[in-house]
Order: structure tokens, then sequence, then C-alpha cells
């Protein structure tokens, strides 16, 4: 039997909302919290639902004009510490990185990291998959496997590979 997780919180950071307001919703209802920034997070509490910023967690500001947010070891050490291995939960703990099950939506960083570690974190890497976690979060709850995860992380790494080529070509022919 694969190894069920529970989604607890969302660290949510999207370019596009259009079709965001039913996840939210649904997660919402599954008892799942919420993590984000700028509009983002004035788009989920504009809905009615709380949101924690993302700089109460860090205790550290958004800087460069909003450019640099979600880089911070509490985050990063959330998305990637392994749940299973007592020295990733005993340095989480010592550098307040929180254990949390999160969906990131969100830059390419953060992609990255929820796809490597998708054995603990789900993740939703464009609005393409907005559907397909709806649905599961219809079927399951707020109730993951392995699988799933796999399948999320699979199209993680296609957006990340889409984002690389996109880039390498921009560069490519000097622009």
């Amino acid at each position: 039997m694969a190894e069920t997780k529970r989604i607890k919180t969302a660290l949510v950071s999207v370019f596009h909302k259009d079709g965001l307001d039913a996840l939210l919703k649904k997660l919402h209802d599954e008892g799942v919290k919420f993590l984000s920034t700028g509009g983002t997070q004035k788009f989920i509490e504009e809905l009615g639902y709380p949101c924690q910023a993302v700089e109460e967690v860090t205790t550290y500001p958004s800087i460069l004009g909003g450019r640099v947010k979600t880089l911070h070891p509490k985050i990063f050490g959330g998305i990637l510490g392994r749940r299973g291995l007592a020295e990733d939960q005993a340095q989480m703990q010592q550098y307040e990185a929180d254990i949390i099950e999160k969906i990131d939506i969100g830059g390419i960083s953060l992609i990255r990291a929820g796809a490597k570690n998708f054995k603990d974190v789900v993740i939703v890497p464009s609005k393409a998959e907005y559907g397909p976690l709806l649905d599961l979060l219809n079927r399951k709850g707020a109730q993951t496997d392995v699988e799933d995860r796999r399948w999320f992380a699979t199209r993680a790494f296609g957006v990340s590979s889409h984002y690389d080529t996109a880039i390498h070509a921009y560069f490519e022919n000097g622009k």
C-alpha cells in the first residue's frame, strides 16, 4: 500500500489565479491552511480564507521589489525536509523550518524543490494541474499517496524543463 500523506498547509504563489478559487475552497474545506505572499495572499483573503504571510514565517521582509520572498531556509527547509529522517527533523526544528505539507504553486526553484521531495510534498506546477488536484481532493479529501505525488512531480519536472528550454533558446538566439 502506498504511503498516504495529509495535506496540512499549502504554499500558494501563482501568476494565473483563474480557476484557483474552486481549488482554494476545497482545500479550505479540508482544513488546509494557506501560506502566501503579495497579490496571491490578497486574492486568498478576498475570498474570505485566512492566509499567513510568508514574511511571518521567515521573519524576513520581501526584498528587491518583491523578487525575493520565499528564498529562505524556513520555506525550503519545510519543502525539502525528509519527514522520515530524524536528523532532518532535528535540523528543521533547530532552524525553525516548519514541518508542513505544502502544495507548492510558484517560482521555478520552489517547483523543483517540491518535485524533488515528492515523497512528502504535493507540487502543483501550473494551472493545468488545478483540475487534476481538485478531482483528487474530491475523491480522497486532503489525502495523497506516493503515486499521486509522483504524478504531480512528473508534471513539475516537465514545467521546469520547458522553462529552462525557453530560457536557453532566448539566450541562444542572442536576445
